[in-house]
């Protein structure tokens, strides 16, 4: 825990200063204005939730997939990844702590597009079922972290994390149904997208602002929680084995 609290320290004083890292937060409510204007403009005032709630899921992809990204890009630009494998704490823990701090910061994305969308249509959208909402934020926010640090394992190998950055973003939006509802995508289309688990996050806060009852809750936090463990099985496994690998070749410092 003592690791994991200097990653999270870490990550916070590193990130002071530097409005890179807060680039997705601030077209968060930019976003909000585009996809909310779109639904009103179209007469379809009853799709607003679904404009305000994009944009914070678009926001806690993207701030985390940037963040595994950079981190193992900085530390090696600024030739410091050496030294951070060297201390004494173990760097997956760091690197967990350092991801969970910045996925943390996304949540703030939820609060932005709240207030956006209710500057925009006058009316607060009214969370019908907070506990189911709480819940889903919880869930979803650790299953991000879980596969955040996939990523950053896959990027320790990359000569640059960018390429992979650009590549990894608007599939998923997509996939992960944050604007179209997975039951509305092609249907060869639907059981790939059900792998991702911000699609059962979509769906189910899409559900918590309806005044109808949310079906099958505890199975579809369950598949939420064990796609997020699978990202945490996968990135410990995926992070020694890429750490190994640089330590022979001696491509540590470049890919």
């Amino acid at each position: 825990m003592r690791v994991f609290l200097a990653g999270w320290q870490m990550q916070l004083w590193s990130m002071r200063g530097n409005p890179d890292w807060f680039l997705t937060l601030i077209l968060a409510p930019l976003q909000t204005v585009v996809f909310v204007t779109i639904f009103q403009h179209a007469g379809r005032g009853d799709l607003t939730s679904y404009g305000v709630l994009a944009p914070a899921l678009i926001a806690l992809w993207g701030l985390s997939l940037q963040t595994s990204g950079e981190l193992i890009t900085r530390e090696r630009e600024n030739g410091s990844l050496e030294g951070l494998l060297a201390a004494p704490g173990r760097f997956d823990v760091v690197m967990l702590g350092r991801i969970s701090a910045v996925t943390s910061l996304a949540l703030l994305a939820f609060v932005e597009c709240w207030l956006t969308g209710w500057w925009l249509t006058g009316e607060l959208l009214t969370i019908t079922h907070p506990v189911v909402f709480a819940l889903t934020v919880v869930v979803s926010a650790v299953a991000m972290t879980g596969w955040a640090g996939v990523m950053a394992s896959v990027f320790v190998l990359a000569r640059s994390a960018r390429t992979f950055q650009n590549s990894l973003s608007y599939p998923f939006y997509v996939l992960g149904g944050v604007l179209v509802p997975v039951a509305l995508l092609p249907d060869w289309l639907q059981p790939l997208s059900r792998v991702v688990f911000l699609s059962w996050s979509s769906d189910l806060f899409r559900d918590s602002l309806t005044t109808d009852r949310v079906e099958d809750l505890v199975v579809r936090v369950l598949v939420i929680v064990v796609l997020g463990a699978v990202g945490f099985a996968l990135s410990h496994h995926l992070l020694h084995r890429a750490l190994r690998r640089v330590r022979t070749t001696g491509s540590l410092a470049h890919a």
